[in-house]
């Protein structure tokens, strides 16, 4: 069975509300993809950390969802998928006041296209302290 991926409204949907996210999303056939927590960080960095693999990250949260965004479509890509094959993704931000500056470069990346979202405040992220954006996406491919 190919792939579909169908946006569902509740009846209190009101369609003047521009929404970052979509309220349901329902995925018939395909396979599930898990993105791993993806952030400005190259993806393929050592671990334990190395220190100057995290010094061309700016400090900007705008560019940093940017390059997140960026290593999201390698991902997809490497898999066959797109931005509009994405169904959820939990958004980490060590600032909330910031998520204004990521929907701004998401639009770029999803289009009219949206996943379901949540979208967290934590004190740091794990890879370096530099680090503002994480996120985690699922997608549903063929």
């Amino acid at each position: 069975m190919p792939k579909k991926i169908e946006i569902i409204h509740t009846e209190d949907a009101d369609p003047s509300v521009n929404l970052p996210y979509a309220p349901v999303i329902k995925v018939t056939g395909g396979s599930t993809v898990f993105l791993a927590g993806v952030t400005a960080a190259p993806t393929y960095h050592n671990h334990p950390h190395i220190e100057a693999e995290f010094d061309d990250i700016p400090e900007d949260v705008s560019a940093q969802t940017r390059m997140a965004l960026e290593n999201v479509r390698k991902g997809l890509e490497a898999c066959g998928a797109s931005f509009s094959d994405v169904v959820q993704v939990t958004r980490y931000l060590t600032n909330i006041d910031e998520q204004d500056q990521l929907n701004e470069v998401w639009w770029e990346y999803f289009g009219d296209h949206r996943p379901g979202t949540a979208t967290i405040e934590v004190s740091r992220l794990a890879a370096h302290s530099k680090l503002k954006v994480e996120l985690f996406a699922i997608a549903a491919v063929d």
